[in-house]
């Protein structure tokens, strides 16, 4: 307990499941424990969900080309994710959490943030939650997760990641200068490639550096991220545990395994995307304002094309209509690999459902009969015919 006047000391935790896809699919085959399981990265042009520990001994990791995973490890063991699986053990791990704080913020299906300030009169101290929380974890659903302990969410997040897997790292008030003294600028929130680069024109290439570096020069070369970074490189960040949480955004992209080239064939694939999209955005009771497109041709070349609408919707032939008319806008120069869909701008729909239908009763009924049988099924269990004769032609 804090004496009066004293300012309680604030402790965060960040819980980050270990290879979370892969594990579970190890769990669940026992023939799959101790090999290197890879998720996603099925097809010539997929790409890397999850990786197995024993796949990353070989390079293997998140957002690789599957073509560079399965030179690296030719022996893995490539697999469809699962994500109505997923998102069940998640939801499982989330009511772990609530049983140790009230105060939780999800970021993903695999980690959290909790608010444990204050419970020490209810456990000896901060670390013994976490330490508790991943013993739940691992005798009720059989997996491992990583701990970070700290007085804020930046560097509980950072601790998390210092000790994988099944890790427990704490960061005390008076270790974090020397915690964070040699640790990479690209650890930092914010930085990436191109400010990683720019801050090692300065001569900074650790967080330490970068705490004791003058704010203004860096807000010089960096815009306004400059004094974000220069409060975090010390240790430094307020940001709330908000368990209200919800995403910015639901999106669905596909990589073909051959370029598309007409505009009918790459509507039809934008149907199936914006039927996933539209579904979970109605399984979440979210509705959103801007459409955005992103194409990828065969060169490589992406680009992304917004359309906001004036009401936010979530029916599949709204946010279709929008999208078709945003693709039509884009000229098809060359064959595409990728296309994409994401619906942005999100807030609680409150009732409103579509933007063109809203008085259409038996458009609804319908959505709710198809989503009905997608929760019970999956979600690959209902489709339109135009999707399905697509691709049996192919």
């Amino acid at each position: 307990m804090s004496k009066r006047g004293e300012t309680m000391q604030r402790w965060i935790i960040h819980i980050d499941m270990d290879a979370f896809f892969a594990a579970v699919e190890q769990r669940d085959n026992p023939e799959l424990r101790g090999r290197p399981v890879i998720i996603g990265g099925t097809g010539a042009r997929g790409v890397v969900s999850t990786a197995s520990y024993e796949a990353r001994k070989f390079g293997v990791h998140s957002a690789m080309p599957s073509i560079e995973a399965r030179r690296r490890c030719p022996q893995g063991i490539f697999l469809p994710p699962n994500h109505e699986k997923y998102s069940k053990v998640s939801q499982q791990i989330l009511n772990i959490f609530t049983g140790f704080s009230p105060l939780v913020e999800p970021l993903s299906l695999d980690e959290a943030f909790l608010d444990v300030t204050g419970m020490e009169g209810i456990y000896p101290d901060p670390v013994d939650i976490a330490v508790r929380i991943k013993e739940r974890i691992k005798t009720e659903l059989g997996l491992t997760a990583s701990a970070g302990v700290a007085p804020n969410k930046f560097l509980a997040k950072l601790a998390s990641d210092m000790r994988k897997p099944d890790g427990l790292m704490v960061i005390k008030p008076g270790q974090v200068a020397q915690v964070l003294a040699d640790v990479p600028v690209t650890k930092l929130w914010g930085v990436g490639k191109a400010t990683a680069r720019t801050l090692e024109t300065l001569g900074l290439k650790t967080i330490g550096q970068v705490a004791k570096a003058d704010p203004e020069m860096l807000a010089r070369y960096c815009g306004q991220l400059g004094h974000t970074l220069h409060h975090l490189a010390n240790g430094e960040d307020d940001r709330p545990v908000v368990p209200e949480w919800q995403p910015k955004s639901i999106g669905k992209e596909t990589t073909f395994a051959d370029n598309l080239y007409s505009l009918e064939e790459l509507n039809t694939e934008l149907w199936a995307l914006v039927e996933k999209v539209g579904w979970r955005l109605r399984r979440q009771g979210l509705s959103g304002r801007t459409i955005t497109v992103k194409v990828r041709f065969a060169s490589f070349r992406t680009i992304t094309r917004s359309r906001t609408v004036p009401v936010a919707v979530n029916m599949d032939q709204t946010i279709y209509r929008t999208a078709e008319e945003i693709l039509a806008n884009i000229a098809l120069n060359e064959g595409v690999r990728l296309l994409g869909v994401t619906v942005s701008g999100l807030a609680t729909s409150g009732g409103q459902i579509s933007l063109f239908d809203q008085d259409d009763e038996k458009l609804m009924a319908v959505s709710r009969a198809v989503d009905n049988l997608k929760e019970r099924f999956g979600e690959e269990t209902v489709t339109r015919g135009r999707v399905l004769v697509s691709r049996q032609r192919h």
